[in-house]
Formats: C-alpha cells, structure tokens, sequence
C-alpha cells in the first residue's frame, strides 16, 4: 500500500463495507420500481420521472465530489453512519409528500446523504489489501440485496402505493447507519501514525480516463434500466412477466461478482473495460428494439450484471492507479455522474423519440467509453500485479 493507511480489516469491517455498497448503490438495483412508480403512482411523466432520480444522483455526485478531495482527512466511520441515517430521514419526508417541488428538494438530499456515505465506504475499500476482491464481495452482497428488493417491492408497491417504496429506501438507509455505526472498518493505527496519506499528489490523467470510462457506463446503465419496467409494460406484457424479468435479474447479479474475483489474475482489467461497453451496448439496443418478449427478458436479466463485472474490473484499475484511495473516493461522482443525467436523458428521449432512440444513444456512449478506457490503459500502472 506504499504509505498509505491501510484499512483494518476485519470480518466485522468488510460486512459493514457489504451493507454500506448496497446501500448507498440502491440506484444499481431500484431504478426500474423507482421510475415506474413516480409514473404510475404519482402522476408523473416519464421525463420529471426520470428528473427526480437524476436529482437524487445529482446530491450523490456533489457529495463525492466534495469529500473525495478531503478523504485522506476525514472520518469515514462517523460520516458513513450520519450520511444513511440522514438519507432515512430524506426518504421518510418524502413518503409523506406528493409536491414535486419538496420531492425534487428530498430527492437531492438523500442523494447528497447517501453520497458522502458511499464515498468514504469506496474509499475505505481502495485502502484494503486487494480493492478488486474486497469490491467483488461488496458486489455479491448487492446481488443478494437485489433478489430481495426486486422480488418483494414491486408486490409491495403495486399494493400499498408509492409511498411504501420511499419507506423501503428509508429502512435499507437505516440498517446501514446502524451497521456502519457499530462496525464500519478504521485505518491502522500504525500506518496512520505515519502521517504520509496526509498529502496525496495530483491524480493522473489515466484516473481521469478511467473516470470518464466509467461514467459513459454510468449512464448507458440508468438511462435504460430506468425504464426496463416500462418498456415491458408499455409493449404489452403482462406485469407479472415484467416482474419475472426483474426478479431474474436478481438472481443474474450474483453472478459477476464472484466472477470477477475469480478471474481477476486471470483476464487483465485493461481488456475487461475495453469488452464490458460493447457488451452493455448490444443488450441496450436488444432492450430497445426487440418487440418480442424473449429478447426483452434475456437482455433484461443479464443487463446489470455486465455494469456489476466491468465496474469490479474498473475499481481495481483506478485503485493501481491511485493506491491511497482518494480516487475511490470518488467512485460515486464517476459512476452517477453519469447515472445522473441517464434518467433525465432517458425520459426526454422517450418522450420525444420513443424507445428505439435509447439504444442508439447507448451505442454512441460505448464508443466514447472504450476509447476513455483505451487510453488508462496506456499508463504504465496498469500492468502491475494486483495487491
């Protein structure tokens, strides 16, 4: 780890890192029943749909970008903790409103609260001994979470209203501020002691790449898995064949994970990112296109999977790039950066150009992804062995 504090870790600590990933990453996996629901229970257009999630990732990205420049002095177990039960509170308040202006408002400061939560849990995980396995383990714990939200909260929500699913989010924000409360992993206080993570340098232009990389993906990923569940529906399928859809993706999500871990000595990163843009490109488009009900429901079920490997692959890249964590740090802003403006962007094609425009646009998004990560791949770090 060169110098830099290196995480504690302990069993106690990487669960807490587990249920800290699911939470502040339940865009990944909520997406679908979010927007569905803004549109179905709450009257709204597909594009102030899309609109109030964009301003949920919007806080998580500010959020990021605000303390990823200050993680090497922050404490990461009392902001964790205080970010979710924060979050809880923003998702309580807006199980109680139907005014789009106070949603607009909670929706960005649950974004903003879940943010700083999730920027010190991925900038504690870039300062464990292996980042690629210890995000791996956080992947296969969102795969669990997944199978649970997606199995349950459609049901719910069709049954008790809107509202039911802003008290879900507000109960998964409060198991994780309880758990990182008791058990969220410190730096050694020996490595501390040094005082070396005090003063990182500049972040190379291969981090910057990489940034880019990842939010391209970023938005492919929310702008159509917003409005999986729509497409479904607005195609003629039964909503219990939607659902079944959903819950297989669910299912598809514990697979990358694990994946990825196996094969991280195996396939080099570098060639990973550089296939994992084309492949969520080619599911898109069958997502957008198809009018037939198993195409939908193939590309469906694997289309977050290929976002859950590639972004293991990627975390691991930037953490031989920038080994101290900051970077990490700012995980969220490079993910939701582009996840921010994907629900947006996504609602205003669909309103405009119908579902067809959003395969199109992913198409032109993994062109721009690869060449950002062909570029990382040129610095010299990349071909170091993984720690």
């Amino acid at each position: 780890m060169n110098n830099q504090t290196r995480l504690n870790e302990r069993w106690p600590g990487r669960l807490a890192l587990m249920v800290a990933h699911c939470a502040g990453m339940v865009d990944l996996v909520a997406l679908p029943v979010w927007v569905g629901a803004l549109i179905s229970h709450y009257g709204l257009t597909p594009q102030r749909a899309g609109a109030l999630a964009t301003l949920f990732l919007l806080g998580a990205v500010a959020a990021s970008l605000f303390w990823s420049p200050r993680f090497h002095r922050a404490r990461p177990a009392l902001v964790a903790p205080c970010g979710f039960a924060l979050a809880a509170l923003a998702f309580v308040g807006l199980a109680g409103t139907g005014d789009f202006a106070l949603m607009a408002l909670l929706h960005a400061l649950a974004g903003a609260a879940a943010g700083s939560a999730l920027s010190m849990t991925h900038g504690s995980m870039g300062r464990s001994r292996n980042p690629h396995r210890m995000f791996a383990l956080a992947g296969m714990a969102l795969g669990v979470f997944a199978i649970a939200f997606l199995g349950l909260t459609p049901g719910l929500v069709a049954t008790a209203g809107g509202a039911a699913l802003f008290l879900v989010f507000a109960g998964v924000m409060l198991v994780a501020a309880a758990v990182a409360a008791v058990a969220f992993p410190t730096g050694d206080a020996a490595a501390a002691g040094t005082g070396h993570a005090a003063a990182p340098g500049r972040l190379s232009t291969a981090v910057w790449f990489a940034a880019l990389g990842i939010a391209c993906m970023g938005l492919v990923q929310a702008m159509l898995f917003s409005f999986l569940e729509r497409i479904g529906v607005d195609r003629g399928f039964t909503p219990a064949a939607v659902t079944g859809v959903l819950i297989a993706l669910g299912f598809v999500n514990l697979l990358p994970a694990p994946l990825a871990a196996l094969l991280q000595r195996r396939w080099p990163a570098r060639r990973v990112v550089l296939g994992g843009p084309v492949v969520q490109a080619a599911l898109a488009l069958t997502i957008a296109t198809s009018s037939g009900y198993l195409p939908y429901a193939i590309a469906g079920a694997l289309f977050a999977a290929v976002m859950i490997f590639t972004h293991t692959f990627a975390f691991g890249l930037v953490a031989q790039l920038d080994p101290g964590g900051r970077a990490l740090s700012a995980t969220p802003a490079m993910l939701m950066v582009g996840a921010a403006i994907g629900p947006l962007l996504g609602g205003t094609l669909v309103q405009h150009a119908g579902y067809g425009m959003l395969g199109s646009a992913a198409v032109a998004l993994a062109v721009l992804a690869v060449y950002c990560f062909a570029q990382a791949g040129r610095h010299p770090a990349t071909a170091a062995a993984p720690t």
